[in-house]
């Protein structure tokens, strides 16, 4: 379904997890994104930057109010596929099949941490790559150098914790050219390490995990939903009366949210 001209699948961990698993023993380059409430409201705001979206092969709903929206559009069955969760799906799926891991993004000590947590959890996991990227823009030659470390170790699945909307850019840029399926996790990177705490269970379930961090980061996230949890409600209840807000799809666009993954719910809890 789309959102605001965004293309939402209602799928499920399970889902992503077997999908990303068959794409990853084939060797397959893909892109996954997990959309929130800011990630949609960045596609609004960058024409640009919401077709990098619609081009993912899927796009999960990792925000309640997508959930919600989706559900508004016709898909009762939608549910959250939160990105640390389905991140720890899929270690805990990797390590059981064989499939070697990488981790690019982070600060050198949040990803020293979320080696660490990796590790302790699943011991069997292979983690042939890691990398923490400086904070500025890699020239060409920087940038070959990384793709072809990524291509030598050997991952077939390699999570990218950029944040938004720069790992989303970055996945798509270097689709074909990394043999991996690429997930975009942003923050788990910093929750699966512990150096950032997650919302209780219940506040994420009833939508209010914005809440929480808002008070936990209230300088860095302010702007963001102040401005964007309003104009969110005020244009997606327009695109239900009016039809407007939905955007044609990129001819390219992503495989997976065309089929929508309509698979039991399964993997993580929400």
């Amino acid at each position: 379904m789309t959102i605001l001209g965004v293309s939402v699948a209602a799928n499920s961990y399970g889902a992503v997890v077997e999908r990303s698993l068959e794409w990853a023993k084939r060797r397959d380059s893909r892109v996954l994104v997990f959309a929130n409430v800011h990630v949609v409201m960045e596609a609004v705001d960058s024409p640009a930057y919401r077709d990098n979206l619609n081009r993912a092969d899927i796009v999960s709903p990792d925000g309640v109010p997508l959930v919600w929206a989706l559900r508004l559009l016709g898909r009762p069955e939608a549910s959250r596929v939160y990105g640390p969760d389905c991140t720890t799906a899929m270690l805990k799926s990797a390590a059981e099949n064989g499939v070697p891991v990488g981790f690019y993004g982070g600060s050198p000590e949040v990803l020293d941490a979320l080696l660490q947590f990796v590790r302790r959890n699943y011991p069997t996991l292979q983690t042939p790559f890691s990398m923490s990227p400086p904070f500025r823009q890699l020239t060409a030659e920087e940038d070959d150098e990384v793709v072809g470390k990524i291509v030598d170790s050997g991952v077939r699945i390699l999570f990218v914790g950029l944040g938004c909307p720069k790992q989303e850019k970055w996945m798509i840029e270097h689709r074909e050219r990394v043999p991996a399926v690429m997930f975009g996790v942003g923050a788990a990177f910093d929750f699966l390490a512990g150096s950032k705490k997650q919302a209780p269970r219940w506040m994420m379930s009833c939508g209010l995990e914005w809440i929480f961090r808002f008070a936990t980061e209230p300088r860095r996230l302010a702007r963001r939903y102040l401005k964007n949890n309003p104009r969110f409600v005020f244009l997606f209840a327009r695109q239900l009366l009016t039809g407007r807000g939905a955007v044609p799809r990129d001819p390219q666009g992503g495989i997976a949210n065309r089929l929508n993954l309509d698979i039991p719910h399964g993997g993580a809890s929400d």
